[in-house]
């Protein structure tokens, strides 16, 4: 048999594949380039309503969502998130993204939840903050470890400035003064930052040499001052007057930490009512009231509790199955 037809036969086989292929994937392609990106959840949850509400992480979905008044039913259908946060024009979600070693994915949105930015860092998310409004932005993720309480753990600390899209990474090199002097030491972490009404200073953890301090920072001059020790997650009061923070009243590493409110004109503190330890980096509703997460009775996901500032009253259940509250307008 004259091998040429069956040689011209194949090569037509093979072109037919190939133009067949090929117009599928010209297909897809243009498909995808019609659609645009992928629609992003959020807009049921959005805080572009111009109603006051709680925000918070749905434990039972890992969803933001929305609640507006006290006994109200939550809206969901926000973005994924494990750490949440909102002011101003702003949101900050945070992500563990899958694989080894472990990476976070910063995402800033916009009043309607719609992505912004996108950062990736090494670490696990625990603590996201954004500035009154909206315009400087701060996340910590674990480099090692997952608790404040275990050894050896390591933290990375960033500031996002979105007036001017300068990031830094890691707040490491700020320059610090402790008791006085410059400080300089290879174990020296931040975590938990919390930012001032005029985008500028802020309030920080920082540890070395075995114990935590409150820090005072200035983002302009690029500094950091220490204030006081034993202050951890630092929260600023809306009137900028007091910072809610744990502090270290136990070796047991069940509960170590209890919630204390320091006023920073007399540097004066006083333990608020939660009897359980806690920790979190707590969140002012209101300049009389705080609100932070707490282990669930399950033992596997956390209830949203509050508290008076003032250390009076005793704790009252906002959302069971929540985290990372806040109040937004």
């Amino acid at each position: 048999m004259n091998p040429r037809p069956r040689r011209l036969r194949l090569a037509f086989v093979i072109t037919a594949v190939l133009l067949l292929a090929g117009g599928s994937l010209g297909y897809i392609l243009h498909a995808r380039h019609r659609a645009g990106p992928l629609p992003q959840a959020g807009a049921e949850a959005s805080f572009d309503t111009g109603q006051p509400g709680l925000y918070f992480r749905d434990a039972t979905t890992g969803r933001v969502a929305r609640q507006s008044g006290d006994g109200a039913a939550r809206v969901a259908g926000g973005p994924s998130c494990e750490r949440f946060h909102a002011a101003g024009e702003h949101a900050l979600c945070l992500r563990k993204l899958p694989g080894t070693p472990a990476r976070t994915e910063a995402v800033v949105l916009d009043r309607r939840l719609r992505e912004v930015r996108r950062v990736t860092v090494p670490g696990i998310p625990t603590r996201a903050r954004v500035s009154a409004s909206g315009q400087v932005l701060a996340w910590t993720t674990f480099a090692a470890g997952d608790s404040y309480a275990a050894s050896g753990f390591s933290t990375r600390t960033s500031i996002l400035d979105l007036r001017t899209g300068y990031l830094v990474k890691s707040m490491e090199q700020i320059p610090l003064t402790l008791g006085g002097a410059r400080h300089h030491s290879p174990d020296v972490n931040y975590w938990g930052v919390s930012f001032a009404g005029d985008d500028n200073r802020f309030y920080a953890t920082v540890s070395t040499g075995g114990r935590t301090h409150l820090v005072e920072g200035d983002l302009r001059n690029w500094s950091a001052k220490a204030l006081r020790e034993n202050v951890e997650c630092p929260s600023l009061s809306p009137d900028g007057t007091r910072v809610a923070f744990k502090k270290k009243v136990s070796d047991d590493p069940r509960e170590p930490w209890r919630l204390y409110v320091l006023d920073l004109a007399t540097m004066t503190e006083h333990a608020l009512a939660e009897p359980h330890g806690v920790d979190d980096q707590a969140a002012w509703l209101d300049d009389s009231t705080v609100a932070y997460a707490l282990p669930g009775a399950d033992g596997r996901t956390s209830d949203i509790r509050s508290v008076p500032a003032d250390g009076t009253g005793a704790p009252v259940l906002l959302v069971p199955n929540g985290s990372s509250p806040v109040a937004v307008s």
